[in-house]
């Protein structure tokens, strides 16, 4: 399933095939003016973007809520893997200085296959309290319409 292995009491995993090539997944997910059309799921936006592309670098969005809420997220890529693996965090800043408060660590995975990519994004989460948190929140149907957003936006505008 990943390359990592999923563990079921800390970990929540989100896998499908789309009909969008691998390349442009890539594009969707590491270049800011893509990701901002997608990345939340409706009807909360992505107001701003910020990506350095490296071990180490910024992974940063800020989520606007529908009552004009703004959430700054701030992380850091931790592995990049060019069209094939992108791995990234809250626990850690830019430069890797870590955080109190980090949530999850995001694992998002494409592989070419007929016709599309298999896509698979997982969540690791450092304690139970956390996966259960981030299930509740929505994981699966928030990771699925963002995803779902992903594809439309790519099939329409990439």
């Amino acid at each position: 399933m990943t390359a990592y292995p999923v563990d079921p009491k800390l970990d929540l995993v989100l896998e499908r095939i789309i009909d969008v090539p691998v390349e442009l997944v890539w594009k969707a997910w590491t270049e800011p003016q893509h990701l901002v059309h997608w990345f939340t799921p409706a009807p909360w936006k992505t107001v701003e973007c910020e990506i350095d592309l490296r071990p180490g670098g910024i992974f940063r969005t800020v989520m606007r809520s529908p009552e004009g809420q703004d959430m700054n997220n701030v992380g850091c890529c931790l592995e990049v893997v060019h069209h094939r693996k992108l791995v990234f965090t809250d626990a850690l800043l830019p430069g890797f200085r870590p955080r109190d408060d980090g949530f999850f660590t995001g694992i998002v995975m494409m592989e070419p296959v007929t016709g599309g990519t298999k896509y698979t994004a997982c969540a690791i989460h450092k304690d139970e309290a956390g996966k259960k948190t981030h299930e509740e929140m929505g994981f699966h149907s928030g990771w699925g319409t963002a995803l779902d957003q992903l594809v439309a936006y790519a099939k329409a505008k990439m």
